[in-house]
């Protein structure tokens, strides 16, 4: 575990694992690398080696003057793919991760091996309705107590900081994110977009998205927005052969093809 300086911001970050194909876990919003306790290790066991940053304001790297967004996040994420990790990287981000690892994707795809996107919507059309975020809004002025214990024990910025930062957030998800599908082409790489049945975005919406990248590979579990704390071995071993072998083969073109 330890920090690097990049810009205004102080990104902590740990590694788990032997040297192997770089893999970089972008967690939640409102949570930190913490949030990877079910992937992290059975990831490193499964041959990579797992990167787990905590993004501005996250977990334990201290929060920036200025207002929350993805593409901030984006570019903080960028600064750190370039200055510590050996690349091109894998990328799995769930969540607000999923929002930042696809912005990186379509902005630096030099950056980027293959990507999993897990649990998130990309615009308002693909929210599902009377979710976490409309419950967030709702908690505006008294959080409930689970949002910022972990914060408060682990941030350097402090207890009293919750606050603010849980304010810049709901700011944050109240305009993001506003992402036309479309732009969505410019993702390069091999795409995993993996989401509950119950999650956070609808099932139509993510389709459009792994329609929307040119190598989009769409799955649907049975589960929430917490799917990977849910059903982790079957999450793990899913993210893992995708990232090792990539989508399945054209099999049924194989198969009628003599």
């Amino acid at each position: 575990m330890t920090y690097i300086g990049l810009g205004p911001v102080r990104t902590w970050y740990e590694t788990v694992g032997a040297p192997g194909p770089p893999l970089v876990l972008l967690h939640p919003g409102l949570f930190g690398a913490e949030s990877w306790f079910a992937q992290r290790d059975p990831l490193a066991a499964a041959g990579f080696g797992v990167w787990l940053p905590e993004r501005r304001g996250h977990g334990h790297s201290p929060d920036v003057p200025g207002p929350l967004s993805y593409q901030v996040m984006a570019d903080d994420t960028v600064a750190f793919l370039e200055a510590v990790v050996p690349g091109p990287a894998h990328l799995v981000g769930w969540s607000d991760g999923a929002v930042v690892g696809a912005l990186v994707a379509m902005q630096r795809p030099d950056l980027v091996n293959r990507l999993v996107l897990i649990g998130q919507y990309f615009n308002p059309a693909g929210r599902a309705p009377s979710g976490l975020t409309d419950q967030l809004s709702q908690w505006r002025d008294d959080p409930p107590p689970f949002l910022h214990e972990y914060y408060d024990q682990v941030s350097p910025d402090g207890p009293g900081h919750f606050a603010e930062f849980f304010a810049k957030a709901l700011d944050m998800f109240d305009r993001e994110p506003d992402v036309e599908l479309p732009r969505l082409a410019a993702i390069a790489a091999d795409t995993l977009v993996l989401q509950g049945d119950r999650d956070e975005v609808t099932v139509a919406h993510s389709a459009a998205v792994a329609a929307a990248i040119p190598r989009g590979r769409l799955a649907v579990l049975p589960g929430s927005h917490a799917l990977p704390v849910e059903s982790p071995a079957l999450v793990n071993e899913l993210v893992a052969t995708f990232l090792r072998d990539g989508p399945p083969g054209p099999a049924w073109d194989a198969m009628t093809s003599g």
